[in-house]
């Protein structure tokens, strides 16, 4: 093991191969490791090395962050430091869990953390960005980031951009107004807030009447992505709130079910891109947008590729936003006719009321949070997908603090969906495969790929798999015995190359005999 001292050259890097110093490995969210030691030869050989278990523990939603051999990982407001080669615990900060929270941040879920120097960040069930010593685990300074409505939490691992770490909250279902912050690394100093609800007087207020826009949604649950030749950042933002109720937010919502571009610096919106105008479904767009340069249609463009909530996968330039291409990737897909040549897609024109309405995809998406990835190997674009309708009843929600601001609710038609891990080919702009998945989980497993075309997930059978890119041949596989509710990551001590991934209540690590 080094010693912890993470450099804006450490987090710039584009090729990941020991360390995995963010939550998707670097700026891109490509979530592709360089490392070449496994392959589709010899991956059949993979071994457990370790397991550790954390306190505090609902299913884990983290992905281990390692540098210099040590791994860094979370647990409700817990954060562990562990040797990466043995899983042996080298400091333990605990803090308690919050009592009184609402909806996802009751259930204490935290993914991880961020590193920059010798300092790590971490968000807090109460929405607290904390800083510890990396070397001890030591509190630095604690920064309560979201107050004046007790029903916002945070659920996401930091990003760190230059001399910034940059938070969101979770929320958007319970009645909060959604924003991204920027602090200081040093100080924990606040530098700016984009609030994501429009106020009054500002673009996009005339959806939220009266003080609707206090309560608007549009949370910013999960990290975002850094382009550093761009400076521009790329956040998604959640759904609208009340979810169901449309009529007492008229128009588009801005800037909810969006991606956003800003300039880390300022905070200032250089374009945005929304997904799902005038949400009714609880579609977030906060699934990972992955930054990739390629040729579009034989021209080398700066692309952003999101597969979105909505049951649609969208290439926009990250440039500017322009609208490229949109593909259907839910199977069951009624909610919109299509995608028109703006990107803007043409409602069907089911609108929740107090009967009920039959919608696929189903309120929890035809993907989520689970992360992507991009192989430059193989040139294709993973990520799992979930196949459900649900009865989607409109009533009057009443904002209260404490409680959840859903007015009514949606029911799945199906006590059961299906899972499938895709592969999207970006040169031919179509699927090279579908994976179907088996088991009793809805699964809730992201995906990674390597340089020997490799992809690894975690599937609905309580298995870490690693499977052929090319084909998504499952090549091996590891029982946990427990459903993944994580993305794997990869990393390297001394040449040796493991995979990890957070299952259950454990963090596996395996490897090479």
């Amino acid at each position: 093991m080094g010693a912890i001292d993470v450099t804006q050259t450490d987090l710039l890097r584009n090729e990941l191969d020991d360390n995995w110093a963010t939550y998707n490995g670097d700026y891109s969210g490509r979530r592709f490791s360089s490392l070449a030691q496994i392959t589709t030869s010899n991956v059949h050989q993979l071994t457990a090395q370790w397991v550790f278990h954390p306190r505090t523990v609902s299913p884990l939603e983290v992905t281990p962050v390692v540098v210099a051999g040590i791994m860094f990982i979370t647990s409700a407001n817990d954060a562990y430091a562990l040797d990466a080669r043995t899983g042996k615990l080298l400091w333990h900060h605990a803090r308690g869990v919050t009592q009184g929270l609402v909806d996802d941040a009751a259930q204490h879920h935290n993914r991880g953390v961020a590193i920059l120097g010798t300092r790590v960040y971490m968000e807090t069930d109460n929405a607290h960005l904390l800083c510890l010593d990396a070397r001890s685990g030591n509190l630095i300074w604690d920064v309560p980031y979201a107050t004046g409505n007790r029903n916002y939490g945070a659920t996401s691992a930091p990003l760190i951009v230059k001399d910034k770490v940059l938070v969101g909250t979770s929320g958007g279902d319970d009645g909060v107004r959604g924003f991204l912050a920027a602090f200081d690394a040093q100080t924990g100093e606040e530098k700016w807030r984009f609030w994501t609800i429009p106020g009054p007087g500002e673009k996009g207020n005339e959806s939220w009447p009266g003080d609707a826009y206090l309560h608007g949604g549009g949370t910013t649950w999960m990290p975002g992505t850094y382009d550093p030749d761009l400076n521009t950042l790329y956040w998604g933002t959640g759904n609208p709130s009340p979810d169901y109720d449309g009529s007492v937010r008229p128009g588009d919502d801005l800037y909810t079910s969006c991606l956003l571009a800003f300039d880390p610096d300022t905070g200032k919106l250089k374009w945005y891109f929304q997904f799902s105008p005038h949400d009714l479904y609880d579609y977030d767009a906060v699934q990972t947008p992955v930054l990739v340069n390629a040729g579009f249609k034989g021209i080398p463009r700066k692309l952003v590729v999101t597969a979105n909530r909505n049951g649609f996968l969208y290439i926009l330039d990250r440039t500017n936003g322009e609208f490229l291409f949109a593909k259907q990737f839910a199977l069951r897909q009624n909610w919109a006719k299509r995608v028109d040549e703006k990107g803007r897609p043409i409602s069907a024109g089911l609108i929740p009321d107090e009967k009920g309405v039959k919608v696929c995809p189903a309120n929890g998406g035809a993907t989520n949070w689970y992360s992507p990835s991009y192989s430059q190997a193989t040139h294709i674009f993973y990520f799992r997908s979930y196949e459900a309708c649900a009865i989607f009843r409109k009533g009057t929600a009443q904002f209260g603090e404490g409680d959840t601001y859903y007015a009514t609710g949606a029911r799945f038609e199906e006590q059961t969906g299906k899972s499938y891990i895709n592969g999207f080919d970006l040169d031919r702009l179509d699927f090279a495969w579908r994976e179907l998945q088996f088991g009793s989980n809805k699964g809730w497993g992201g995906v990674m790929s390597t340089a020997t075309g490799l992809v690894a997930y975690g599937d609905d059978g309580e298995n870490f798999v690693v499977a052929d890119g090319r084909t998504g041949k499952p090549l091996w596989h590891f029982n946990v015995g427990q459903p993944i509710h994580a993305s794997p990551m990869s990393y390297a001590i001394t040449g040796k190359q493991y995979f990890a991934i957070a299952a259950g209540t454990d963090v596996f690590s395996f490897a090479l005999p």
